[in-house]
């Protein structure tokens, strides 16, 4: 599967545009399911899918997935052809699928370097298989019809400069089988004769072929190709070609036959040349970019904020810096921007899954997407999946019951799983929700006090702190284990993955109604609104979307419960405070709850109040990842530059509610 090095770029481009047609015709294959493959349009659709997998797979010389590839295709070119023709579209369904599989593994392979080549055979032979079958069963009522074929000649000739002119011309080839047979071109060996290019450049390309097709459709249909400068076609006096005729032979005689008039034939410079308002970026060069904006930022606030400048009347300066900071807002928004991707792409995928998991489970399951067009960071997108995966698969394992069970319940016998995404300010919440039978408070708690994890009276936990056990290590209520779960791994998975995105999951959940498990998540990771205070001689960035509201206190708002646990009361809720210089041991002269700040922070609907010595700033701060040795530090998430160019840790607020 290798190919010359000089060519990585072209691999590069062949892996990413076949796994985005994968991509595409899996999701296309699973909504044409749904009407049972009828319409025309997802026929169409898979044809020309498959068809352009072949003809980039034969350039690349990926001979297996052409091979492939193409034995789909005719299996789709037949079906175009018999139009209304019945045919059991759930077996092509999976034949699709697996067509599907064994590319993504291929591809997959070659993005990791691996040059074992899979064998395709068997799957091959089961595609021509179904399709003999489905031409030895002709429709009622249809006979044979001969159409008469009439004898083109095509030369085409390139733009200067567009290289590789003999891939070029395989790939016209390949497009005209499906309009034309008898086809045969000059020069004749188009892959393995390295001149080929030279004469296409110096001769043109000559092509002759049959066509039932009348020449203007002919003309339509070729005249798309891309980077061509020329094209001429014309209908051949001579009825038959011979296939002993030496084409250089017939090559010469292109003078000799009848043209359509040149205005009528000379391609559109627009139509030939399409163009791009979309390109493709490798990641990693935007996360370049965005490490440049968020180090711009930071070098703009220690312009501006620099304590040299304090106390000095600097009106120019000040207009200057005004205009650099919104200069610098613009470009950050915009590179935000361009790292945004819509969640459509991640929720679709998991049709897959909900179909498979359905058939093998003997369940009736539909997806039901929402809000797909949420658009969250690259780098958020890629992390997420994973989470989402384990949660539909145990929605459908655990949640949906059996269609005998939903009927004796006087629900649908289809369940349905909800995919849900919406903006929330600065994060965004998904929400993956069931209406199977919901979750079993009492199972989950006794299994809770088997595993010894309940430590406060069990009168005061709610029923969101409850459902949150099965996100512990090794908790299961399943008591059966299957492909899919009841081994007590996954839902922890999940957790530690979410939180490790900077976000939270809560559960909740009416028995015999249904679970939702809401998924909450920034927008991006790398910067983010904080408010930066001040402990001792220390400064710390507290992320301004977990806080509600900060304030000063008197001593006589505070309270101490029997354990001396000090406790304020704000519009008649009792709320614990944590005193930040205690929790990382810093020294403080402010050890006074009314001489200092209090923040009040939310996480899952549960509030505690933060204690420092004094709110500074509130900024716009770029994330930074921790040195390795940190990374079990409690409480603490990343850390940032600020403009005088001290550090500041950046606060992980949902730390401190365990």
């Amino acid at each position: 599967m290798s190919i010359n090095s000089s060519d990585d770029k072209y691999r590069e481009m062949f892996i990413f545009e076949t796994m985005e047609l994968a991509g595409q015709l899996e999701q296309i294959i699973l909504n044409s399911e749904k009407s049972n493959g009828a319409d025309p349009q997802f026929i169409d659709e898979i044809f020309r899918i498959m068809h352009t997998i072949k003809g980039s797979s034969s350039m690349m010389f990926y001979k297996h997935i052409a091979l492939l590839t193409h034995s789909v295709e005719d299996v789709f070119f037949y079906l175009r052809e018999e139009k209304g023709k019945a045919f059991d579209y759930a077996r092509l369904t999976d034949l699709v699928l697996e067509v599907i599989d064994f590319i993504k593994v291929e591809i997959t392979k070659l993005q990791a370097g691996d040059d074992r080549i899979g064998d395709p055979s068997i799957l091959i032979q089961e595609i021509q298989l179904f399709l003999q079958q489905l031409q030895n069963d002709p429709p009622a009522g249809q006979g044979e019809m001969g159409a008469e074929l009439n004898p083109y000649e095509a030369v085409f000739t390139f733009v200067d400069g567009c290289e590789m002119e003999n891939i070029r011309a395989f790939g016209i080839i390949h497009k005209l089988k499906d309009k034309a047979e008898n086809i045969r071109h000059f020069p004749e060996e188009l892959i393995d004769d390295e001149n080929s290019s030279e004469i296409i450049r110096r001769e043109g390309f000559t092509i002759l072929f049959h066509s039932e097709e009348p020449l203007e459709s002919l003309y339509d249909f070729l005249q798309e190709t891309l980077f061509t400068k020329s094209l001429t076609l014309s209908r051949r006096e001579k009825a038959v070609i011979s296939l002993e005729e030496p084409l250089t032979d017939l090559a010469v005689k292109t003078s000799e036959t009848p043209e359509i008039p040149e205005t009528q034939l000379q391609p559109d410079s627009q139509k030939s040349m399409s163009k791009q308002s979309i390109i493709s970026v490798n990641v990693a060069k935007l996360d370049r970019l965005m490490d440049l904006v968020g180090e711009m930022v930071i070098a703009e606030a220690m312009v501006t904020q620099n304590p040299e400048l304090a106390n000095l009347e600097l009106d120019s300066f000040h207009k200057a810096a005004r205009q650099l900071k919104k200069i610098t807002n613009e470009l950050q928004d915009m590179v935000m921007s361009i790292r945004m991707v819509e969640i459509s792409t991640t929720f679709h995928k998991f049709n897959r899954i909900v179909r498979d998991m359905s058939r093998q489970l003997n369940k009736g399951v539909q997806l039901r997407i929402v809000g797909e067009e949420t658009e969250v960071d690259k780098n958020i997108i890629d992390r997420i999946s994973d989470p989402l995966m384990h949660l539909i698969r145990n929605a459908i394992d655990h949640g949906l019951e059996h269609a005998e069970q939903r009927k004796e319940q006087g629900k649908a016998e289809i369940g349905t799983i909800t995919l849900e995404a919406k903006n929330a300010g600065s994060e965004v919440w998904i929400t993956v929700r069931d209406d199977g039978k919901g979750l079993d408070k009492q199972k989950i708690l006794q299994r809770a006090r088997d595993n010894g994890l309940i430590i406060r009276p069990e009168s005061e936990l709610s029923d969101r702190e409850i459902y949150a056990f099965i996100f512990y290590a090794g908790f299961s209520t399943n008591e059966q284990v299957t492909e899919y779960s009841g081994r007590g791994v996954g839902m922890d998975v999940v957790l530690k993955n979410i939180e490790a995105l900077g976000g939270a999951v809560s559960v909740d959940s009416v028995q015999g109604k249904g679970t939702d498990i809401i998924i909450k998540i920034p927008l991006t990771l790398a910067i983010i609104d904080g408010l930066t205070i001040r402990i001792g001689d220390l400064k710390y960035t507290v992320p301004a979307t977990s806080i509600k509201q900060s304030f000063r206190i008197t001593p006589a708002d505070v309270i101490v419960d029997p354990d001396n646990n000090e406790m304020i009361v704000v519009r008649g809720q009792c709320h614990p405070i944590i005193r930040l210089h205690e929790r990382f041991k810093v020294p403080t002269k402010v050890t006074k709850l009314h001489e200092g700040i209090i923040m009040m922070v939310e996480n899952d609907g549960h509030i505690i109040c933060l204690f420092a010595d004094e709110l500074i700033d509130k900024q716009q701060v770029v994330v930074k990842t921790l040195p390795s040795y940190f990374k079990k530090m409690n409480g603490i998430a990343g850390c940032t530059i600020l403009g005088d160019g001290s550090i500041s840790l950046i606060l992980h607020t949902s730390d401190f509610f365990s």
